[in-house]
């Protein structure tokens, strides 16, 4: 795709649509670290097996799957704050939802429509940041927004904590969140990148293929992190934990994901060959 961003040569870094769109994902971020283990308690708290609430959790990724390529049709056809807009409305829709929903099967639904808006607010986001810094310091940002973004993650599990899984407070709290990021993007609307043609050459499978590395990590990641968020909580009650202190896990696995973010893209703005850098990190994770 063919996308108008900063002038050719120009080395600034364009705050006030970068701060949008890092406030805005980050207020999702909180959303999400508060809402998963939610759902995942309430499922546990209503007798449906790990298998179960595993297999409700596993349609969100094949929802995001199937809405990543919506993301550029989308952000062409409404533009990027717009289409960002629409998502965050949907993903506020769908916690309401979730709350009203008496039976199982309505989950999954209500888990597609959720995850899809997710998703290309992810992408959308991303590549609003992206385009908002000069290449030189886009490593910096990202680790910016990578570690407001997991300092989200770990404040969500912490409001569970306290809020618990009883009435319509985590919920109502959870969809407050979601509006909340709305605001930050209206504010920067007009400064959003604008995608003017899209190739045929720049079908969202080709690039899986062109950078399978990259692409992997960002699969076991997703994994790894979606799978924490929605069965720590489970597991952690199963052995005997309180709601709260199951929901502080998540907490530090968020803080954990803080420590390095921005050491890191520090990093890759001075290495040459960033398969290295992801080769060391997936070391670490491992051990």
């Amino acid at each position: 795709m063919t996308v108008d961003t900063q002038p050719q040569g120009d080395e600034r870094v364009h705050w006030l649509p970068m701060v949008a769109a890092i406030s805005s994902i980050s207020v999702v971020g909180i959303a999400i670290g508060l809402g998963m283990p939610l759902l995942s308690v309430i499922l546990e708290s209503r007798g449906h097996s790990a298998s179960m609430i595993g297999l409700n959790t596993a349609v969100a990724g094949l929802a995001s799957i199937a809405g990543a390529p919506l993301a550029t049709p989308l952000a062409m056809r409404l533009g990027v704050a717009w289409t960002m807009l629409l998502m965050i409305a949907i993903g506020a829709l769908a916690f309401v939802g979730f709350h009203f929903a008496p039976d199982f099967w309505m989950w999954f639904p209500l888990r597609v429509a959720l995850h899809i808006s997710l998703t290309v607010l992810f992408i959308l986001s991303e590549f609003w940041i992206s385009t908002s810094a000069p290449p030189n310091r886009r490593g910096l940002v990202l680790g910016i927004y990578a570690t407001v973004l997991s300092l989200g993650f770990a404040a969500g599990p912490w409001l569970f904590a306290h809020l618990g899984s009883s009435g319509f407070l985590p919920f109502g709290v959870t969809i407050a969140l979601v509006t909340l990021a709305a605001i930050p993007v209206l504010a920067a609307r007009n400064e959003s990148p604008t995608i003017v043609a899209e190739s045929e050459t720049s079908h969202f499978l080709r690039y899986i293929w062109l950078v399978p590395t990259a692409t992997f990590a960002v699969l076991v990641f997703g994994a790894v992190e979606t799978g924490g968020f929605s069965l720590f909580p489970v597991y952690g009650s199963r052995i005997g934990y309180s709601e709260a202190d199951a929901a502080l896990l998540l907490t530090m696995i968020g803080l954990g994901n803080v420590l390095l973010q921005i050491p890191i893209g520090m990093i890759s703005d001075r290495v040459s060959d960033r398969r290295h850098l992801l080769l060391g990190c997936a070391t670490v994770g491992l051990i």
